[in-house]
């Protein structure tokens, strides 16, 4: 029982993760499928949580449109996290090299996050789509997140066996994977909760914007967006998929915050 209780932290958000992945798999009725009223109240039709502003089932709705959300998501949390880790911990180690991807980072940093998305977006072929939207979340989160583990690298670079395997000749790539990283574990963990939380928020910024995904598509910001007119008449469909969201991102960074505790005090222990 006591090897479990580390891992409660990070159960709700297993479980809004399953539930966001297989939602299609328990939806009631299918997306775009209207059952009652456009903006129906809660329980009407057999809708439990109303209609839409066409009809359409909010409850199925709000189930089918949390799997595309949550693998943008994640898969921008993993490149960021890598890139920024990649450049942050070789930038300490090689200072020329740090001092170039610092100033890069502020440069980047200096573009407001909605206009660096319509700039992505707008610029891809096609006109954008789930692919643009990635690129763009990973361009916009990536200056932050180098900075930070640029600063959080700098003590352990500084460790006398670090010192000792550069003067052993050791590669670059050698140092920043078998002998900084693994001393970061934490670092990176906070890191990624943190990168997916920003990632959600920019995704679904992208998608009330319109840029991202578009109707009939279910999505929980464009949800949001559809359904904001309707909100005195049935205001779950604009609450449901705000909540959703919220709990989302909350979930997973505070998992991510308590598996970074346990990994600091695992480095601690074997420092």
């Amino acid at each position: 029982m006591k090897r479990l209780l580390p891992a409660l932290p990070a159960l709700p958000a297993l479980l809004v993760l399953l539930l966001a992945l297989g939602g299609p798999l328990l939806a009631p009725y299918a997306m775009d499928q209207p059952i009652t009223i456009p903006y129906g109240p809660a329980g009407a039709d057999g809708a439990l949580l109303g209609g839409d502003q066409l009809g359409r089932d909010v409850l199925s709705r709000l189930l089918y449109g949390g799997r595309d959300l949550v693998v943008s998501a994640l898969v921008v949390a993993s490149l960021v996290t890598a890139i920024a880790a990649v450049l942050g911990v070789t930038g300490a180690l090689r200072p020329a090299f740090g001092r170039f991807v610092e100033r890069a980072a502020d440069v980047f940093m200096l573009l407001p996050a909605v206009l660096g998305i319509l700039l992505v977006t707008q610029a891809w072929p096609g006109g954008g789509g789930r692919l643009a939207l990635v690129a763009a979340a990973v361009a916009l989160g990536t200056p932050y997140a180098v900075r930070f583990m640029a600063a959080a690298a700098a003590p352990v670079v500084a460790a006398g066996y670090v010192e000792a395997a550069v003067a052993g000749g050791e590669r670059t790539w050698h140092l920043v994977v078998r002998e900084v990283l693994p001393n970061l574990r934490s670092t990176v963990l906070a890191l990624f909760g943190l990168r997916f939380v920003a990632a959600v928020y920019v995704v679904s910024t992208a998608a009330f914007l319109q840029v991202g995904p578009q109707p009939p598509a279910a999505d929980w910001a464009l949800m949001i967006r559809e359904n904001s007119a309707g909100i005195v008449l049935n205001p779950w469909a604009v609450l449901a998929p705000g909540l959703a969201i919220a709990f989302l991102a909350m979930s997973v960074n505070l998992a991510a915050g308590a598996l970074a505790a346990r990994a600091r005090t695992w480095e601690v222990a074997v420092l």
